[in-house]
């Protein structure tokens, strides 16, 4: 397969494999004690300086021999492999609460927070909440039940692990633009099918003068970058309308293929969030997937992990189309993210 061709004209360093990386483990960065000591110096300035987390910004988390790492990390999610795991946040030792403030304060060293739901969440819990996975309107982050490979709607999506599952609930990863460069060589006809629009339902999550669902194709060519948003659940949800064309076969077929290699060990990259460990990945090249899980009984021992959603500051150029879903989706402009009348920003602390 020859490699694609990035708009800095190289050759895509976001076409890799699973199996190449499961071996290297060159994803894995380790926050030493100093950098440890550097953020629990931050956070207390931050609290000194903001009673609410919403209202701290980069400049009132320090980080002056971090920063330079962050920001080099936060090339390699725009413009390299896609995706970084952070292991080492003492998040047993400094409680929630801290453990919140230093995940949020390193996010904004990474890129600017946008509202991950009608609510206006730009900190995140993602825990079960006994919802229905069954209903189509549910976001299946709030439930016990497997996740399928997709995307979210933003730049970059962050995950730390503040407590792991009982049993299950692990992570996995795929680069899309491999999966898209085989599903090319397989099936052009297929490749073809993904850059045509599909039916994506909003799940009740409706911005200002929008309609209930759009239409999104999911494999788009922009700027020299393969850019890719899917969310099968999404799609199918849109089929409960009476009044949205039924999916074709084809289109069926092509997202088959499409999760079929996804949970191949040759494309996927599988990981165990220990806690304290921060994912993040870029959302126009890696879909993520979590498994079932099972939850331990007392409630202070569940699942439980903290989200953000960022618009990224160094991040590639969008497709227009891509305003139906993102609003606004300039370079260097805050973007992406849920949109809705109403909606007020909050950063809370608790699920």
């Amino acid at each position: 397969m020859q490699p694609s061709v990035t708009e800095r004209g190289t050759a895509d360093p976001g076409q890799w494999f699973g199996r190449d990386l499961t071996r290297s483990g060159e994803w894995l960065e380790q926050l030493s004690a100093a950098e440890l000591a550097e953020i629990d110096a931050a956070v207390s300035y931050a609290q000194n300086r903001h009673a609410d987390l919403l209202t701290v910004t980069q400049a009132d988390f320090p980080l002056p021999t971090l920063a330079p790492r962050l920001a080099a990390l936060a090339e390699e999610i725009a413009w390299g492999r896609g995706f970084v795991l952070l292991r080492g946040l003492p998040v047993a030792d400094w409680g929630r609460e801290r453990a919140a403030w230093a995940y949020y304060g390193l996010g904004l060293h990474l890129g600017d927070p946008v509202p991950q739901n009608a609510q206006g969440h730009l900190l995140g819990h993602v825990k079960d909440l006994g919802k229905d996975p069954a209903d189509p309107r549910v976001r299946i982050y709030q439930t016990s039940y497997r996740q399928l490979f997709h995307t979210d709607s933003c730049d970059v999506v962050g995950l730390l692990c503040l407590q792991p599952a009982k049993e299950g609930g692990r992570s996995a990863i795929v680069s899309s633009v491999s999966i898209f460069r085989e599903i090319e060589r397989r099936r052009p006809d297929l490749a073809a099918v993904l850059q045509q629009p599909f039916v994506v339902d909003r799940k009740g999550e409706v911005p200002a003068g929008k309609a209930p669902t759009y239409e999104m194709a999911i494999v788009h060519r922009c700027g020299g970058c393969l850019t890719t948003i899917y969310a099968r659940d999404f799609i199918e949800a849109a089929q409960h309308r009476p009044e949205v064309p039924r999916l074709s076969p084809e289109q069926i077929e092509a997202m088959d293929m499409m999760d079929a290699l996804a949970n191949s060990p040759e494309f996927r990259l599988d990981m165990d969030f220990r806690p304290g460990d921060m994912q993040f990945l870029h959302n126009h090249q890696i879909l993520h997937a979590r498994t079932a899980y099972v939850d331990w009984p007392e409630p202070e021992r569940r699942r439980h992990l903290l989200r953000l959603w960022l618009s990224a500051r160094n991040g590639r150029s969008l497709p227009p189309v891509f305003a139906e879903r993102y609003g606004e989706i300039r370079v260097g402009c805050r973007r992406g993210g849920i949109q809705v009348p109403g909606q007020a920003l909050v950063a809370p602390l608790d699920a």
